[in-house]
């Protein structure tokens, strides 16, 4: 896009938000519009999860969710996957797999599937995704992982992805005793053999949070937790409405870039993982760094500010919810596709019964914002919305389809359980979204 192009888009940018501003219409989504790619059988006890979707050289696309099974609903959870060759108007089932809530990425010309649970199971497919092979094991069946299709990153010839270890299991979410765990390997190398991989050391989020344990966290000055916490149990805020432990889950990693950047590692081997935060509050996310060592080891920890003091929350547009980071090269700017909420204020007692959770967790908004320091954040549009609270459209995930961004939502209508229990799987695609930039 050259100078004079640009100009005219803002120009036309503005005049939009100011004629919407004038007649007193709301901004339009971006891609409110959806291909149906799943729909459940049983909205209330077969519920669809964790959306993948990736892009590859070729057009195709390739995408997986899981459909789970409450208690009620005979059989076991399985993933499901597609392709599609006409950009995601159609879609082709071409395998199911046992190993669920994983993500789709490409090493080499080969593509993996790298799910979540014991021994950490991961799939490959040679052939663009038509066939895949049975889940291998990376890890020892004690070790339990968990994640969602969050982003991968690549440097060095290698790519680098972040898990969730299970550090000690409490009857709540537990998001607090969970340890973000960066992976590396080789994209030449077989990915589903566990000697591939290194992975960087634990960093369990109860640790780093003095009292933690003893429901004293000494967090003050930043209203964190929101809601009393209850460790290890979850906390009855009203009838019905409970809060976990604070803690960290489902990190996305980046490099910063840009060598004017505080947090600039000029070797490059400096990795960052921003995380959703549970704290009971709206826009906080969590972040710590890996950096590789001379010896190939990997050593979790946190950042630090210029004044040293230690950074473990920061501000971050729907962080209280997955959300899912893309970097883009021609733009130079870090894309952010999360939730956005508007009423997190709203006493629990005094929540609508179709609203999930409590107030924080409104997940029917989905928005786009771009950064070119994983600091501050501008709002680039609302992507999609459901018609109520209950509707959602969360937990996406998405990849760059030449100018457009392709994306996988987990979303309900108005059979769907709750907004959490989403019952669709809807492909939206944002047309254009560099000229978004502003």
């Amino acid at each position: 896009m050259n100078a004079v192009t640009r100009a005219l888009v803002i120009v036309l940018l503005g005049w939009n938000v100011f004629a919407a501003e004038e007649k007193g219409t709301p901004i339009r989504p971006l891609a409110q519009d959806y291909v149906l790619v799943a729909k459940s059988p049983d909205a209330v006890n077969r519920p669809l999860y964790s959306p993948s979707i990736l892009r590859l050289k070729s057009g195709r696309l390739v995408a997986s969710y899981t459909e789970a099974r409450k208690k009620e609903s005979t059989g076991k959870d399985f993933q499901v996957i597609l392709t599609s060759a006409d950009g995601g108007k159609t879609w082709l089932k071409r395998a199911e797999s046992p190993a669920t809530q994983g993500r789709i990425f490409e090493a080499d010309g080969v593509l993996y599937y790298l799910a979540t649970g014991a021994g950490l199971p991961v799939c490959r497919s040679h052939d663009q995704g038509i066939t895949w092979s049975d889940p291998a094991l990376l890890t020892d069946t004690a070790k339990v992982w968990q994640q969602t299709a969050a982003n991968v990153w690549f440097a060095h010839g290698n790519v680098y992805l972040a898990m969730e270890l299970r550090c000690k299991k409490i009857d709540a979410w537990g998001a607090g005793e969970k340890a973000p765990v960066l992976m590396r390997a080789k994209v030449s190398d077989d990915l589903t053999r566990p000697a591939s991989w290194t992975f960087a050391s634990v960093l369990d989020f109860a640790d780093l949070i003095p009292g933690y344990r003893e429901n004293t966290p000494q967090t003050d000055y930043f209203g964190i937790p929101f809601y009393r916490q209850d460790y290890p149990r979850r906390a009855e805020i009203s009838p019905g409405r409970t809060f976990s432990p604070m803690g960290w889950a489902e990190a996305n990693v980046v490099q910063i870039l840009d060598p004017d950047h505080y947090w600039y590692d000029p070797t490059g081997h400096t990795f960052h993982l921003f995380l959703r935060t549970l704290t009971g509050m709206t826009n906080y996310g969590a972040m710590c760094k890996v950096v590789e060592n001379p010896d190939g080891t990997m050593t979790t920890q946190l950042e630090s500010a210029p004044s040293g003091k230690k950074i473990l929350f920061l501000p971050l547009p729907g962080g209280q919810m997955r959300f899912h980071v893309l970097y883009d090269d021609r733009t130079k700017r870090y894309w952010l596709l999360s939730s956005q909420t508007t009423d997190s204020m709203t006493r629990a007692e005094r929540l609508p019964p179709e609203r999930h959770d409590l107030a924080f967790g409104e997940r029917h908004r989905l928005v786009l914002h771009y950064s070119k320091n994983m600091v501050d954040w501008c709002f680039a549009g609302m992507v999609a919305m459901g018609a109520s609270p209950k509707q959602s459209r969360h937990y996406a995930a998405m990849d760059m389809d030449g100018n457009d961004l392709v994306i996988l939502a987990r979303s309900g209508d108005k059979d769907a359980s709750s907004a959490h229990e989403s019952n669709l799987i809807t492909f939206h695609r944002v047309k254009d979204f560099r000229a978004l930039v502003y």
